[in-house]
């Protein structure tokens, strides 16, 4: 039985994750000692997280689930872009979402009973999600070829659909997996631009490699071969040919070409020999990323896309997940680290919509911080910072006791090694 303090911390993490009105009734399950971003991470990490991944991903997931996501998703956007960003807008949601949940999708099952029915039902709206939004025949059928912005988030979906093999396409049955394939295919009538944009080309065709169906090398080649032109030292990639101060790397660049190269390899060692470099450039970048968390759990906002929010911290999720930190870096810092933004960025007062959808937005509702490309669906990139929740709770991210973080240790006077450039 559970003390009544236990009791107390479920009901003020209800209440302060979860005030929005959600769709269906939320899983109950123990939650997080409340406490600012300031104060040390603890055991219910997990939970907490786990808290923020329903109270996001429920109204887009549930909606797709009944047929509903183009009745009931808001369309916020620029003044005057709303019509058009509607044609791309509900693919964002659902591409973005699933790539930042598939991990945690795919995982085994863990002891925790509450998680695994949240996880159960979260497979099926996600299944449901590739079954309607590629059924040319469904209300919620979504737009694969039509815009240039449906190659990006046709590559989210592949993406997601690579990191769970399982749950996202081998329990496909054979109509879905035919409308899948071939609405991943008409995106290839859209030119990438010559930018980042090529590895979303690069990662339909490596998802297409992947389950057997026919694929496009040169696509890939060109992506891959390209970024290394584009590598400007210490860890960064350009963004095209020019260096960019953006968070790019770790939306994109690193992350795909991580998971192209894992999509292929079991089919061809073409660009075997890139792995190496592409690791170690991961490895540095990811030791960056560490270091831009403040010790309140911030980081700087620079550059383009600061409407994903926490999706900023893709690429630290990816090599948490991976088990592949830098040096000094322990899975017990980047947890608190992690936990630190995200709880922070969530509970920023206008973050959600009345009905519980994101609005645009950095720290709260910042209309004037999003692109013209942005709009509602774009901002479901915040999931990416979700993957190590495909780490078992066992796991040393999440068992290993929470420790600060290195700007955490530096500005309260701890000595730390010194940092230096990889090449």
């Amino acid at each position: 039985m559970r003390s009544g303090e236990d009791r107390s911390r479920r009901n003020f993490l209800k209440s302060a994750l979860l005030s929005a009105a959600p769709l269906a009734a939320p899983v109950v399950r123990a939650s997080a000692t409340p406490r600012t971003p300031e104060t040390a991470v603890t055991r219910d990490d997990r939970a907490q997280w786990l808290t923020i991944l329903e109270r996001v991903s429920q109204p887009v997931l549930e909606a797709i689930s009944r047929q509903r996501l183009r009745a009931t998703m808001p369309v916020e956007a620029r003044p005057g872009l709303a019509a058009a960003r509607s044609q791309s807008t509900h693919l964002e949601a659902v591409g973005r979402l699933l790539a930042g949940l598939a991990p945690w999708l795919e995982a085994a099952p863990g002891n925790d009973p509450s998680e695994e029915r949240l996880r159960n039902r979260y497979r099926e709206w996600a299944r449901l999600a590739i079954q309607y939004g590629t059924d040319p025949k469904s209300p919620d059928a979504l737009n694969f070829g039509s815009n240039q912005q449906s190659v990006v988030d046709a590559a989210f979906l592949a993406l997601a659909i690579v990191r769970a093999p399982t749950e996202l396409w081998a329990k496909l049955d054979a109509a879905v997996k035919a409308n899948l394939v071939r609405a991943l295919k008409e995106t290839r009538r859209i030119q990438p631009g010559f930018n980042n944009w090529l590895l979303f080309s690069a990662m339909i065709e490596a998802c297409l490699c992947k389950y057997g169906e026919s694929w496009d090398t040169d696509r890939i080649d060109y992506a891959l071969r390209q970024h290394q032109e584009w590598y400007v030292g210490d860890g960064e990639y350009g963004d095209g040919p020019h260096f960019h101060w953006d968070y790019y790397n770790s939306f994109v660049i690193q992350p795909f070409q991580l998971n192209v190269l894992d999509a292929v390899e079991p089919v061809t060692r073409r660009w075997a020999s890139l792995r190496a470099p592409i690791e170690k450039h991961a490895l540095r970048y990811a030791a960056i990323q560490e270091r831009l968390i403040s010790p309140e759990g911030t980081f700087p906002p620079i550059g383009r896309s600061l409407a994903y929010r926490f999706g900023v911290l893709q690429h630290l999720a990816e090599m948490a997940m991976r088990r592949k930190l830098p040096e000094g870096v322990s899975p017990g810092q980047v947890r608190a680290a992690m936990t630190a933004v995200m709880t922070r960025m969530i509970q920023a007062p206008g973050t959600f919509d009345s009905k519980g959808w994101l609005t645009i937005g950095f720290a709260g509702h910042q209309p004037d911080i999003g692109e013209t490309y942005i709009s509602t669906g774009s901002l479901y990139l915040c999931s990416a910072a979700w993957l190590p929740l495909g780490l078992a709770a066992t796991d040393e991210f999440w068992s290993a006791p929470a420790q600060p973080w290195t700007a955490k240790k530096a500005w309260s006077g701890v000595d730390i090694p010194t940092d230096h450039a990889v090449d």
